[in-house]
């Protein structure tokens, strides 16, 4: 992820995902399915074969994903993603990568959902303990997470999505303080920088050009286990 006065523009964050292929009980490979609440993403396919399987109150629809495939969805999508052959993904995240950092809630069975305690216990992933621990705590919540999301998408009328979204709600709002600083300092500073922009462009003022600056960042990490699949993140700045 990369963000900051100096990172990615427009506040967009960055990571490259390896998803999952690990075989559920439906026999499909693939990764955790959840749903960001104040952020789109974006996948820009990069390598392999899979598809995205969405569900939002407009119903359920799968999206294949090949080399070349750019694919987004906003706020209240649940989504799924499934590798059919080695797949790969750039993806672009917004708000400074805040889907990365809490802007999302896995789709666990509705007794995980009650309090922040309750959902942390059950999805949290050990970062200090061996990979096998860490890779058996994913599984796990992804197998969990795939519980919860069958009993929506064969649901008989829309209470049981709508009870999903009131819960998720739920869940994060201790947390907005904390994700309002991070749009503030991130997509809407760079909104307003343009705006500043603009403004002295149409005065004639031409001195910010020479503040001019160039950025290249390598990962920060390889292989974190995430919702979908190993990620290589950028530092956040």
């Amino acid at each position: 992820m990369v963000n900051g006065d100096e990172g990615l523009p427009g506040g967009v964050a960055v990571s490259h995902l390896s998803v999952y292929d690990w075989p559920a009980t439906d026999g499909v490979c693939g990764g955790t399915p959840h749903m960001h609440l104040t952020c789109s993403e974006g996948y820009v396919v990069t390598g392999g074969r899979g598809a995205v399987q969405t569900l939002t109150a407009s119903g359920y629809e799968v999206t294949p994903l090949t080399p070349g495939t750019v694919a987004w969805f906003t706020p209240g999508t649940i989504h799924r993603l499934v590798n059919e052959d080695e797949l790969r993904i750039t993806v672009l995240m917004q708000n400074s990568g805040l889907p990365e950092a809490g802007d999302a809630v896995l789709t666990l069975p509705p007794r995980y959902l009650t309090d922040p305690e309750t959902y942390a216990a059950a999805t949290r992933i050990p970062v200090d303990a061996p990979e096998q621990e860490q890779e058996k705590a994913a599984r796990a919540r992804r197998d969990l997470a795939l519980e919860g999301y069958r009993a929506l998408r064969d649901a008989d009328g829309p209470e049981p999505l709508a009870a999903f979204h009131r819960a998720a709600a739920a869940l994060v709002r201790p947390r907005l303080a904390e994700w309002r600083a991070r749009w503030v300092r991130g997509a809407r500073a760079a909104a307003e920088a343009t705006g500043e922009q603009l403004d002295r462009l149409g005065r004639g003022d031409v001195t910010y050009l020479a503040d001019a600056l160039v950025r290249a960042q390598e990962p920060s990490a390889y292989g974190k286990f995430g919702m979908c699949g190993r990620l290589d993140v950028y530092q956040v700045d």
